[in-house]
């Protein structure tokens, strides 16, 4: 039986060039941006799945209000259809916030494979656009220059629009619930506007806040600027 011969040590094995180096370098870039187009189509997916699903929610509840005449029939289907609309929605929510998550880890790879492209051209630093370090800020470079963490960024994030229909529809469904023992529209309506305005503190103020603390201390950033 021939002996397999056993894999050179590091110090025995040829010189890699720079085009080589450059050839993996690439791969591996072209398979994180793969990755990070897939995790945006899923972002855009899930999030028009769960509106498809709000829709034709809405549209079922017109349809029976129209049959019912907003009876206690009509509740009773409110109370069935809206909490299953609200659970798609509240996991809608936290799939789209992992989402962006892996697509600021896949951004600071890439931003590490620039730092190595330069280090091996440093002459062609000037015509990089996108950051080159992986530190935060380098991040944020990379993703625009109109990527900052101000409010109108984050009242306009696909998240954030997510997070107020799911507090609206937890008020809608507080305020039905509150239906079945009082009837008065002025009680009802204050319950609900509560329940959408705690559950839309809940869901954008309070509950991302430990995953982005962490995300945020797990990056360790090989390249800083200086």
């Amino acid at each position: 039986m021939q002996d397999v011969p056993l894999d050179p040590k590091p110090a025995d094995r040829l010189p890699v060039s720079d085009a080589v180096r450059v050839q993996i370098l690439a791969t591996e870039h072209w398979s994180l941006l793969a990755t990070r187009s897939m995790v945006w189509n899923e972002l855009f997916s899930r999030a028009s799945m769960f509106i498809t699903v709000l829709s034709a929610s809405i549209v079922a509840l017109a349809l029976v209000a129209q049959a019912t005449d907003f009876d206690d029939g009509f509740r009773n289907f409110s109370l069935l259809v809206l909490p299953v609309t609200l659970l798609l929605g509240i996991g809608t929510l936290t799939r789209l916030g992992d989402a962006m998550t892996e697509d600021v880890w896949l951004v600071m790879g890439m931003n590490r494979l620039r730092h190595a492209y330069i280090d091996l051209a440093p002459d062609r630093e000037p015509y990089f656009m996108t950051g080159h370090h992986d530190d935060f800020e380098s991040i944020l470079k990379t993703l625009g220059p109109r990527r900052h963490m101000g409010p109108s960024q984050i009242l306009a994030a696909t998240p954030t629009i997510v997070a107020i229909i799911d507090s609206v529809l937890a008020g809608v469904i507080a305020a039905l619930l509150a239906g079945f023992v009082n009837d008065d529209p002025l009680l009802t309506t204050t319950i609900g506007v509560i329940t959408s305005t705690v559950a839309a503190v809940v869901l954008i103020g309070i509950l991302p806040l430990p995953g982005i603390k962490g995300f945020m201390y797990s990056l360790a950033p090989r390249f800083p600027r200086v």
